[in-house]
């Protein structure tokens, strides 16, 4: 069996076009990652500083 070279060039351009898509889908799911830790830690810094002591905070 034969595949001609536009088959071939379609199958490429394909498989390339697949992998970026699921790179930008797992790029995506990282910076929504990280974007969520950020968040989570603000809060918890901002909580802990709401729950210090005015004696340890004027220090």
């Amino acid at each position: 069996m034969m595949v001609s070279g536009k088959r071939l060039a379609d199958i490429g351009y394909r498989t390339f076009s697949a992998s970026m898509m699921l790179l930008t889908a797992y790029g995506g799911y990282l910076c929504a990652l990280r974007g969520y830790r950020f968040v989570q830690k603000q809060k918890a810094l901002k909580l802990a500083a709401e729950n210090q002591d005015p004696e340890v905070i004027n220090d």
